[in-house]
């Protein structure tokens, strides 16, 4: 194990040593008091919402030992009290949390596997995880935490593992260069470029854009993964000539194609091709986004050269991560499909097609507002409501102001509900669900469709 040391916060972030011990060891690092453990590091981050500096007291009281803060004054009181504990002060903690983050993974010589991408980030990073875990001790990004304060908490978190496989988001230009500088992975993946914050970035050429900041980081002689069907990344890899890249895809010429695709009741089968090579591959979930996901599985497997039938097993056996295309089964045999985490013009057609192909009675989409998307939203909401009648889903639920426009375009030809509240669309799901329904549930996830959810598994 590769401890970071007090007299090593002090080094790296230029802090203040307020009282406590230079040779202290920092393992597990938190932002968060309601799960610090005894003997943590307890690092306060002031939030848009909350400033978890002023809850340091909390931390120390929980067990903390070690607490890296900024702009609070510890009066002689609490240096008395808590004389057995180590209290730092640095200038800014967002920026010792990576600072920190970055040290800590220079000290690791190990397979780095970094994934971006408008829609998949997760899904494709928990199967790449279930391939690399055949072969390594992995670490992976644990829900959402994917953004400048998430990555180097996750990188924190190494001990003796010999792999790490990180979710790099973004909302704007700039975001992703932070996180692959201090990452630094061996392999970056970019799973597509969609319209996921078109508002923000105003133009999906600056969403492709964003993405490649991966490559800021990427260690060299390193290797990129790429949807080689996506039009903007097929096009900027004709043009590359930098970069070692291996393209995945279904209806382009690829490094790895999949042909023979067949779906079944919850799973996909197709043959991959690699060259001359063929491998036959089941992925546990239907849906095309996932043979693209376990594509770029193989790419990463190939690259570490991890048996094949190890990479196949890893496939079959993935989990997907909580809120993410995750089947629930509920009573009189209901299946819920929950993507109620984020959502964008490529993640909800994925999901609707998803639904589309699930076996069951009637097929009933719960949708609601994407966010984010500003001058664009009216329009890539209406082409949601053109996959929905494309897919023949027999009923549609909206809720939110956005959403009707999924409504206007559905209900010409479907049976259409609208509503702005999830209460309504719980009620109105609780008057038609019947035997062997099937009902996705996707929004962004400030809709907060989780409440959808659990009403509907407490039924």
């Amino acid at each position: 194990m590769k401890e970071i040391t007090v007299r090593d916060i002090i080094k790296i972030c230029n802090g203040e040593l307020i009282i406590g011990n230079l040779e202290e060891k920092c393992t597990n690092f938190s932002k968060d008091t309601r799960t610090i453990q005894q003997g943590d590091t307890y690092i306060g981050i002031n939030g848009e919402n909350f400033n978890g500096n002023l809850f340091y007291k909390n931390a120390l009281e929980a067990g903390a030992k070690i607490c890296i803060i900024e702009d609070i004054q510890i009066d002689e009181q609490i240096k008395s009290k808590y004389k057995d504990r180590t209290i730092i002060k640095v200038k800014d903690t967002i920026k010792a949390l990576q600072l920190l983050a970055t040290y800590k993974r220079s000290l690791y010589n190990i397979p780095v596997i970094a994934v971006t991408g408008s829609v998949g980030k997760t899904s494709t990073k928990d199967i790449i995880a279930s391939v690399v875990s055949k072969k390594y001790k992995v670490l992976k990004t644990k829900g959402n935490y994917n953004n400048n304060i998430g990555l180097p908490l996750t990188i924190l978190e190494l001990n003796n593992h010999k792999a790490l496989v990180v979710e790099m988001g973004m909302n704007s230009l700039g975001e992703i260069s932070v996180l692959t500088n201090i990452a630094k992975p061996t392999i970056a993946l970019i799973t597509n470029v969609g319209t996921a914050h078109i508002g923000k970035l105003g133009s999906r050429q600056n969403i492709l854009k964003a993405k490649l900041e991966i490559l800021e980081g990427l260690k060299e002689n390193g290797t990129l993964v790429i949807n080689n069907d996506n039009d903007l990344l097929n096009e900027w890899n004709k043009q590359n000539t930098k970069y070692n890249v291996i393209g995945v895809g279904i209806e382009n010429k690829s490094d790895i194609n999949a042909i023979n695709i067949h779906e079944e009741e919850e799973k996909n089968t197709f043959t991959a091709i690699i060259g001359k090579e063929e491998l036959n591959v089941t992925v546990p979930v239907i849906g095309n986004h996932f043979i693209y996901n376990a594509m770029c599985a193989i790419a990463v497997g190939k690259i570490l050269e991890i048996e094949e039938e190890k990479i196949l097993q890893g496939i079959q056996e993935f989990e997907l991560t909580k809120d993410r295309m995750e089947i629930i089964k509920i009573k009189n045999n209901i299946t819920i499909i929950n993507d109620c985490y984020n959502a964008n013009l490529d993640s909800m057609s994925a999901g609707i097609e998803a639904l589309s192909k699930t076996k069951g009675n009637k097929k009933v989409a719960v949708l609601g507002d994407m966010l984010e998307l500003g001058e664009y939203s009216e329009k890539l909401h209406k082409q949601v409501g053109a996959e929905v009648v494309r897919n023949n889903i027999d009923i549609l639920i909206t809720v939110g102001k956005e959403a009707k426009n999924i409504a206007n375009i559905a209900k010409e030809k479907i049976e259409v509900y609208e509503f702005y509240e999830n209460e309504e669309a719980i009620k109105k799901l609780k008057e038609i669900l019947n035997n062997g329904d099937v009902v996705l549930v996707k929004a962004s996830n400030g809709m907060h469709f989780a409440e959808i959810i659990e009403t509907l598994k407490k039924e």
